[in-house]
């Protein structure tokens, strides 16, 4: 076979005539071009598109390292210089200057082209590009965009082509009688479609919660020691929950009842010594009065002290989130720690965004689809909607929606998903425009 440069690019330019495709002349760069002068790597750069093609793939997989680099590389102030660049790794900031090495050989050439504004074509081989290379290049790469711009222009008025076709056929139409014309009947389907009915209907973010549940809250104030029960098992009615740490509480039951002791010996003394003189007769109502306050507070400590045993009011299962978040942290009196609800007492709650709010009356129809479960939805009905919006967990403003089960359903209280709530009939076209409608009015003030 004759490798004279000539006849190579003769055939090169043959082969990018024939290309159907701006991909597979793309291709046909990176890769025919080692006919014309043996390299290692390249790279087809089309500016803002970036990288068009590899050599040796046939796909370039964008978001990799390697195109990374490349891009790095790209970025740097040669890029922006016009004319053929003889590249190396100094061409590199310091710091970047060793990855050169492990992607590209020692020496590389940035030719422009004038397809894509910044476009280039890479080149890296281990040898210098001379200036006999570089003359070669130069000649295949007129040919190569040459044909790059008369495949472009194929490409583009297919568009325009189609534009005439359809005016030239809207012509005809109109030579017709009003009610043979397509557009008169595209009008009146629209038209019709505007106007269809529709359920208003809105989303919003929902879960299944119970519905009146026994909230368990801390009977007295002290140092919780441990829980007798897990997050979400089922417990009976008088079934021990947890209890609280009884040494405080035991040491001051100690301490009232010595006191209490102290007065009574008090009292008996004072007793005994008012037989004899007159003066201590006074005395005996103080000290009496003294022993049921010392007696008050010992029995109000005995009455704390059988309340560290904390028990369930009722059957159900227990919605806790950790019990070690709750085991040795002081809690007040009056304080939540947990939740019992029966599995069967089940109703949905959902959030309804600001810019959602419609006319939902009660009983409308509410679908919650689970996110664990989104062929088997749960259906319900509205039976309350706040009046104002309330803080969300997330920190968010919404409206509170509670929604009634239409039937059991077998999914457990804490599974969320979303919720679609269906409201009045409206038209199809309202539906379709009431946010962009809200939007403007808000932006514009109309």
């Amino acid at each position: 076979m004759d490798n004279s440069p000539l006849l190579i690019l003769f055939d090169l330019g043959q082969q990018a005539r024939q290309a159907q495709s701006l991909d597979e002349l793309a291709f046909l760069l990176c890769n025919a071009t080692h006919a014309l002068l043996p390299y290692r790597q390249a790279v087809l750069w089309l500016g803002d598109e970036g990288v068009r093609a590899l050599s040796g793939v046939s796909q370039v997989e964008h978001n990799t390292p390697y195109l990374d680099w490349v891009k790095d590389l790209l970025a740097q102030p040669w890029a922006s210089q016009s004319g053929v660049q003889a590249l190396t790794a100094l061409d590199l900031p310091a710091q970047q200057q060793p990855s050169w090495a492990e992607w590209w050989p020692q020496n590389a050439l940035g030719l422009p082209l004038d397809v894509a504004p910044g476009a280039r074509l890479l080149l890296a081989r281990d040898v210098q590009f001379s200036e006999a290379d570089q003359a070669k290049l130069m000649a295949w790469l007129q040919v190569w965009q040459h044909a790059w711009h008369a495949l472009a222009r194929q490409q583009r008025p297919a568009l325009g082509q189609r534009l005439r076709s359809w005016r030239r056929q809207w012509r005809l139409a109109g030579q017709k009688p009003w009610f043979k014309r397509p557009g008169v009947w595209l009008m009146a389907v629209l038209l019709g479609l505007v106007f269809l009915p529709v359920r208003m209907t809105v989303l919003a973010p929902g879960e299944l919660v119970p519905a009146q549940p026994v909230v368990v809250r801390a009977p007295i104030e002290g140092v919780i020691a441990r829980f007798h029960v897990q997050p979400n098992q089922t417990v009976r009615s008088g079934q021990q929950l947890f209890e609280f740490d009884e040494a405080l509480l035991q040491s001051r039951v100690a301490v009232a009842q010595q006191t209490l002791e102290t007065a009574q010996a008090q009292f008996r003394q004072t007793h005994q010594l008012a037989l004899d003189d007159a003066k201590y007769k006074a005395e005996l109502a103080a000290v009496a009065g003294a022993i049921q306050e010392r007696r008050s507070e010992y029995e109000f400590l005995k009455s704390q002290l059988q309340r560290t045993q904390v028990s369930a009011s009722g059957a159900g299962m227990v919605l806790l989130d950790d019990p070690l978040t709750w085991v040795g942290k002081p809690v007040a009196v009056g304080e939540q720690i947990l939740r019992i609800a029966r599995p069967s007492d089940i109703e949905v709650q959902a959030w309804l965004p600001l810019d959602d709010v419609v006319q939902l009356p009660v009983g409308s129809t509410l679908t919650l689809f689970l996110q664990s479960s989104p062929l088997s939805p749960v259906h319900a009905e509205l039976t309350y909607l706040s009046h104002e919006a309330v803080l969300r967990p997330d920190a968010t403003y919404a409206y509170r929606l509670r929604a009634r089960l239409l039937e059991p359903t077998p999914h457990s209280v804490g599974q969320k998903g979303t919720a679609r709530v269906s409201g009045e009939w409206t038209s199809l076209g309202y539906w379709l425009l009431r946010k962009p409608l809200a939007l403007i009015r808000t932006s514009l003030g109309l």
